[in-house]
C-alpha cells in the first residue's frame, strides 16, 4: 500500500486551499466557470458525510472587477478597499452556488493575530465546530481589508495550514496553477520530474521549491513547502495539486495518484505545543544555563529558576517567550509564569528561594513543561 493510500482512507475533515491563479483569468476578473467547478466537489464531498472548508482568495480581483481597475492596484490602501468592496462579492457568489446545490456557506475572516492570542484561537476553533455541527460549510479568508503587514499571514497558503491543526483535519488540499512539486523548475526545466510523495521534508525537499527570488520561491513553491511543514506536523496530510484539472478534489479523495502527497508526522504536536510553534509572537527570550538545557531538551522536565542566566525584553505573565542557551540558539518556546522583572529578580535562585526574594511565590516553574515545545 502506498504512503498516500495508507492515509487517505478514512478521512472526514478535509481544508480546500484555492488561490487567485485558479479563481481568475488573466484579465483579472474572476473565472465563474472554475468557481462553479470548486463548489460542485465541495458540494459532493459533503453530500458523502465528509466536513468541509474552503480558504479562499479572490478578494481584490473580485473588488478590482467591480471597482473598473484596469490593473492591480499597488499600494496597502488600495488593496485594502479592493478587497472590501471584493470580499461581499466574493461571498455572494459562494453563496449563490453552494446554494444551487443545497448547501449553506459562512464567512470567516481571520489574521494572524487571532490565531496568537490562545483565547481568540480557541473561540475560533469551538466557531468551526459549531458550523460543523450545523451542516455548515465555513468559508475561510484573510482579513484583507483590515490588516497590515505586521499581522498578515502574508499568503493563503500559511493560513490554510494553521486553519487545518486548528480544526484538525485530516487533510489540506492545495489547488495550485501547477501540477505539484518538481525536483527543479518544470517552467525552465522541461525534463523535470513530477514528485508523487513526500514523507519527510528534508533539506533537498526545500531546495526543489526554490529560494526567494525564483519564479516558484515568491509567494509559490517555497510557501506550499512551509505549509506542508505546519500542516504534517499538525497530524495532517496535504496534497498539491493543479486545481484546473477536472473533478481534481474528487481524484485527490478517491487515493489517485495525483499531484505532490505530503505523509503526515507520524508523533504529530499537541495542539497546544503546535500553536506556541507556529501561531505566536514572541515576546521576550530567556537565556538558560548548559544545566537547564539538558533537563529541558533530554529530560523534557519544567523551566526552574536556577537555570535561568539572564532576561531579555519586557513582557507579562503569561505571554510567550523564547528560551535560549548561551550562543542564542532557541531549544524551545513557551507560556511565561513569572513577567520579565520577576524573572529578573529570582534567576538563578532555588524554588524555595521565590517567596523570599519577591514576598510571593505563585509557581515553582519559570516555564512548565506542559506549557513549552522544544525543539
Amino acid at each position: 500500500m502506498s504512503i498516500r493510500k495508507k492515509h487517505l482512507k478514512n478521512i472526514k475533515r478535509i481544508v480546500v486551499k484555492v488561490g487567485s491563479s485558479t479563481l481568475t483569468h488573466e484579465s483579472g476578473l474572476m473565472n465563474i466557470n472554475q468557481i462553479e467547478k470548486l463548489v460542485r466537489q465541495i458540494s459532493d464531498l459533503h453530500n458523502q458525510g465528509m466536513e468541509v472548508v474552503l480558504v479562499t482568495s479572490g478578494a481584490v480581483a473580485a473588488g478590482v472587477g467591480r471597482l473598473g481597475l484596469k490593473s492591480k492596484p499597488k499600494t496597502i490602501p488600495e488593496k485594502q478597499a479592493a478587497a472590501a468592496v471584493g470580499q461581499g462579492i466574493l461571498m455572494h457568489m459562494y453563496e449563490k452556488i453552494f446554494s444551487e446545490y443545497g448547501k449553506v456557506a459562512a464567512q470567516i475572516l481571520i489574521t494572524k493575530d487571532d490565531m496568537s492570542h490562545r483565547t481568540r484561537f480557541l473561540n475560533a476553533r469551538n466557531t468551526f465546530f459549531a458550523l460543523f455541527e450545523q451542516g455548515v460549510i465555513p468559508i475561510v479568508n484573510e482579513n484583507d481589508a483590515i490588516i497590515v503587514d505586521e499581522i498578515k499571514f502574508g499568503d493563503n497558503d500559511t493560513l490554510s495550514a494553521i486553519v487545518s491543526s486548528l480544526i484538525e483535519a485530516d487533510l489540506l488540499i492545495l489547488l495550485s496553477d501547477i501540477e505539484g512539486l518538481y525536483d527543479s523548475n518544470p517552467r525552465t526545466n522541461p525534463n523535470a520530474v513530477l514528485i508523487h510523495e513526500v514523507e519527510e521534508i528534508t533539506e533537498e525537499i526545500e531546495k526543489c521549491a526554490g529560494g526567494a527570488g525564483t519564479s516558484l520561491g515568491t509567494g509559490g513553491m517555497a510557501t506550499k513547502i512551509s505549509a506542508a511543514r505546519i500542516a504534517t506536523t499538525a497530524g495532517v496530510s496535504m496534497v498539491i495539486v493543479n486545481g484546473a484539472n477536472n473533478n481534481i478534489i474528487r481524484d485527490v479523495v478517491n487515493e489517485e495518484e495525483v499531484g505532490t502527497f505530503f505523509a503526515p508526522n507520524e508523533h504529530p504536536l499537541q495542539l497546544r505545543k503546535h500553536w506556541l510553534t507556529f501561531n505566536t509572537e514572541i515576546n521576550g527570550k530567556v537565556v538558560i544555563d548548559d544545566g537547564a538545557v539538558k533537563a529541558l531538551v533530554e529530560e523534557h522536565k519544567s523551566l526552574l529558576p536556577k537555570g535561568v542566566l539572564s532576561v531579555e525584553g519586557f513582557f507579562h505573565q503569561g505571554q510567550i517567550v523564547s528560551i535560549v542557551n548561551t550562543e542564542g540558539i532557541e531549544i524551545g518556546r513557551g507560556i511565561t509564569n513569572y513577567d520579565s522583572l520577576e524573572i529578573e529578580q529570582i534567576k538563578s535562585l532555588k524554588t524555595d528561594e521565590i517567596e523570599s526574594k519577591l514576598g510571593y511565590k505563585n509557581y515553582d516553574e519559570i516555564v512548565h513543561c506542559n506549557n513549552m515545545v522544544r525543539f
